[in-house]
């Protein structure tokens, strides 16, 4: 079976197609097309970019876009620089960075609407045992006995008429 960048440049040269045309109708820089069908993947800084490029430029020639793909990803596999996804940052992670992750992977709908109920659910408690309390105190029980006294008929205020 022949390589993806055997592939293309045959495809090209089967719609006699120039590298400009190309340039043209995929807006991919000429340079990145010659490397493509040379197979000089390192003008590239990154895998998505030759798996754009590819998808981009197999489209246009309309050829089987799934399999070149994927014949792409079995070659990038035997390079080294490609072999493997290369890592996003070279320090070690920091709790912050990892709190930051924990955080970011939560769902926060849920979480304000769990929030929101635990939050209810001590209000109603509280009130709970508020009027629980209230109910058993009495609030007579501390003063001290009373004595009634009549009011003098000089201490009311008169009715109207």
């Amino acid at each position: 079976m022949s390589t993806v960048a055997e592939q293309l440049r045959s495809a090209r040269e089967a719609k006699n197609l120039t590298v400009e045309q190309v340039a043209e109708m995929t807006k991919i820089r000429t340079d990145h097309i010659r490397a493509l069908e040379e197979g000089n993947f390192s003008v590239f800084s990154a895998p998505i970019y030759i798996r754009g490029s590819v998808k981009n430029y197999a489209g246009v020639l309309k050829l089987d876009v799934p399999q070149m793909l994927a014949s792409l990803a079995a070659e990038l596999k035997g390079t080294e620089k490609y072999s493997e996804p290369p890592p996003l940052s070279e320090s070690r992670k920091t709790f912050v960075d990892s709190l930051t992750l924990l955080l970011a992977k939560v769902n926060w709908k849920l979480g304000v609407a769990g929030l929101a109920v635990v939050v209810l659910g001590m209000i109603a408690v509280t009130s709970f045992l508020a009027w629980r309390h209230h109910q058993k105190s009495d609030p007579l029980k501390n003063l001290p006995p009373a004595v009634y006294q009549p009011a003098n008929a000089g201490d009311t205020l008169p009715l109207h008429k």
